[in-house]
């Protein structure tokens, strides 16, 4: 029987940030929209803390900012002290500055205080006191390999995707550059990437340079990762020397999406997009792909969701799972619509419509 508990589910707009909650993921109540007019790539709640909250805000007139708040979301005030990128050459030559935050990932359990911040120009942070204030991680964001071999996306150059896994171990996603994985809570770092395909570059299997769109690790068994990348879905140990290619029997290798639920061992989501030229969903039709044994086998789920004349995009960040049983699943797209599922993927409901593009989805337990 399903259990239920109260949900939240954050939005991050082009626009603003909706909240929507639920006690039994049936009946939802929306709160008034936070950050309006602003665009929120990322909104995070620190599980260790559930009243903090962490928001990426930005417009294009005056930049990205951190913004905290301590008590549920109902207050916000920046905190950047020490978010500045010193040293640090940007992609034409010139003093970086931080473009873009793109996603931020409390640490985990056993890393009191720990915070993890990544961003454009390929940058990552580190706060050790909950975010009040923070330094620039450089044994990653100065990586050896970044001169010659990290390049910019069609979004930037950007870490996007973060995995405290506890234990000091760390994985990362940058687009485009690849996987890195740390043991030492981020002061030495090396590439994960073998066996990961980067079809548009001159060496087809380099050991840095592949896009990865975003990168998870399972909630419950953190050293099983999985990631969709430019080029294929994957998945890895982490102390694994190579990565399975798992794309067979999906319509297109192409996407950004990923969802692991905790309530599954081996249960996967994403969303299949055309081609990196056709960004929208194949044949018309919305569907997501779901696996249950890590890749093996896929099925392409639709009941619910829009199976004519759909041209949907659903970008990286906006694709998330929560931590109930059966599995609920959630995602937006680039037309403003909001979908999710509570029984692990068999059907999907509308939960929003008529919203700004929406950039990121994110879980958040209720009170």
């Amino acid at each position: 029987m399903a259990k239920s508990k109260p949900v939240e589910i954050w939005v991050g707009t082009r626009k603003g940030a909706f909240r929507f909650r639920s006690s039994d993921r049936k009946k939802w109540e929306l709160d008034e929209p936070r950050f309006v007019g602003q665009e929120v790539h990322h909104v995070a709640q620190d599980p260790r803390d559930p009243a903090r909250y962490f928001a990426a805000v930005g417009t294009a007139w005056f930049g990205s900012h951190l913004h905290v708040s301590e008590d549920g979301g109902k207050n916000w005030k920046q905190s950047e002290e020490g978010l500045t990128v010193n040293g640090l050459p940007d992609v034409d030559g010139k003093p970086a500055t931080i473009k873009r935050i793109w996603h931020i990932a409390p640490g985990a359990a056993d890393d009191p205080g720990g915070v993890w911040l990544g961003g454009d120009p390929g940058v990552l942070f580190r706060s050790n006191d909950n975010g009040a204030s923070w330094k620039m991680v450089e044994g990653l964001s100065m990586h050896p390999t970044r001169e010659k071999n990290w390049m910019a996306g069609a979004g930037g150059m950007m870490v996007h995707s973060i995995q405290p896994l506890g234990k000091s171990r760390i994985v990362v996603g940058i687009s485009a550059a690849g996987a890195f994985r740390s043991s030492d809570l981020g002061a030495t770092w090396e590439p994960h990437n073998k066996d990961v395909l980067a079809d548009f570059a001159p060496n087809k299997y380099p050991e840095v340079g592949q896009c990865v769109h975003k990168l998870k690790a399972h909630p419950r068994k953190p050293t099983d990762l999985y990631q969709q990348n430019h080029c294929g879905v994957y998945k890895a140990k982490f102390g694994g020397k190579k990565w399975t290619d798992i794309s067979e029997g999906l319509p297109s290798r192409f996407g950004f999406a990923l969802a692991v639920p905790a309530d599954e061992d081996e249960t996967l989501f994403t969303v299949p997009i055309i081609s990196p030229a056709q960004r929208f969903v194949p044949d018309g039709k919305l569907r997501v792909a779901r696996s249950r044994d890590g890749g093996k086998n896929w099925e392409l789920l639709g009941k619910g969701l829009p199976q004519e004349n759909a041209f949907d995009l659903i970008v990286r960040e906006a694709m998330t799972s929560d931590d109930c049983s059966p599995a609920g699943v959630y995602f937006g797209t680039q037309n403003g619509a909001v979908y999710y599922t509570r029984n692990g993927g068999d059907s999907w409901h509308l939960l929003a419509d008529h919203l700004p593009p929406v950039y990121s989805v994110t879980f958040a337990t209720g009170e």
